[in-house]
């Protein structure tokens, strides 16, 4: 299957640069795959579509403040360290820019030498491997030093760091927001308990991979990058009651999609059917899963989501879980109704 099956026509007006006051305020698109149906709402809506019984999956991640702006010392030459992953003893994995200026030894100097960290190691991909020294709390010097790493497509700048976390961000970890998840407001979602819903925490730190071009023709060729996930007992406990009583599991996002389907696929039972749900367990790791038509959904019902970028990694997620011509003939509608697009913009609630 070729990437460029999955590209469609944005106008750059429509992609959103900043969010709307009012998280819930967005709208909402609602695809019925039964009924091959199209409902144009708003989020807070979405109370109507879900039924006591149901399991409502969020991914309760936190996002760090990983892009810090520094200087080299001997130059003076600015550079940016986005930060990836946090590799233990003050060491992070980290993207940097403009590269040739960061050879290994090469020094960096944050908020006038607060933090500074040393190029030890260029890794595949081009990324480095810094060491940081500092005196303080780390956490509490990012907080003072970072900013957000908001996608490139947004151009504007946040105005309020807590825009781009979920209301129920719990876990630091993210390079990137879980961006379903930030419709929901703490009114929401307490109206979705008192209905009878059933909210459920899993956690998968999103890496930057999220938003790297897929470079090859055939979206068979692509390999994912690598994201740490981890779902609870409680978690698998509530997921596995709400199948054996027959309610849906509901996905929040892409991310939370990806944890539940590598958790099923890595305790699948040999000679199990593809598609067939079999009890999860509390299970922690890495996944590179990747989700694509043809794709057999053992724990997904239903799926929450925003609208993603043209041969991204996640229409094809969205489109193995409708059809491509279904999806895409969705994202024309949203273009003609102006739905907003990307981690600021509108959702779709795929039944």
């Amino acid at each position: 299957m070729k990437v460029s099956d999955f590209n469609y026509e944005l106008p750059e007006e429509l992609i959103a640069q900043d969010p709307l006051e009012k998280r819930s305020d967005s709208r909402l698109m609602v695809l019925n795959r039964k009924k091959n149906t199209i409902e144009h709402k708003h989020f807070r809506d979405i109370v109507e579509y879900l039924s006591p019984g149901d399991c409502l999956v969020i991914n309760d991640t936190k996002v760090i403040p990983a892009r810090l702006l520094g200087v080299k010392p001997d130059t003076g030459a600015a550079v940016e360290v986005l930060l990836l992953r946090n590799h233990g003893d003050r060491v992070w994995e980290a993207l940097v820019r403009p590269g040739k200026k960061l050879k290994p030894g090469a020094e960096v100097s944050f908020g006038d030498g607060l933090l500074t960290g040393v190029v030890e190691q260029v890794i595949e991909g081009g990324n480095r491997m810094i060491r940081f020294s500092y005196e303080g709390v780390w956490e509490e010097i990012l907080d003072q030093l970072g900013e957000m790493p908001l996608p490139p497509y947004i151009t504007h700048k946040l105005k309020d760091k807590d825009r781009y976390q979920t209301v129920y961000a719990t876990h630091e970890g993210s390079a990137a927001a879980p961006t379903a998840g930030l419709h929901f407001t703490p009114e929401l979602m307490a109206e979705l308990e008192e209905k009878g819903v059933r909210i459920t925490r899993l956690t998968l730190h999103v890496g930057l991979g999220t938003f790297r071009p897929v470079k090859v023709d055939t979206i068979e060729e692509h390999h994912m990058h690598s994201e740490f996930f981890e779902l609870s007992e409680e978690a698998a406990e509530q997921i596995n009651r709400t199948k054996a009583e027959g309610g849906r599991v509901i996905s929040v996002g892409t991310t939370s999609t990806r944890t539940l389907e590598s958790v099923a696929r890595l305790q699948a039972v040999e000679g199990s059917e593809e598609g067939e749900f079999q009890p999860l367990c509390a299970c922690s790791g890495w996944t590179d899963i990747f989700i694509y038509p043809g794709y057999r959904f053992r724990v997904v019902d239903s799926l929450i989501t925003n609208f993603h970028l043209p041969e991204s990694t996640l229409i094809m997620l969205v489109s193995a879980f409708y059809d491509r011509e279904h999806v895409l003939e969705a994202y024309h509608t949203a273009v003609e109704e102006r739905y907003r697009f990307f981690s600021f913009g509108d959702a779709m609630l795929l039944l």
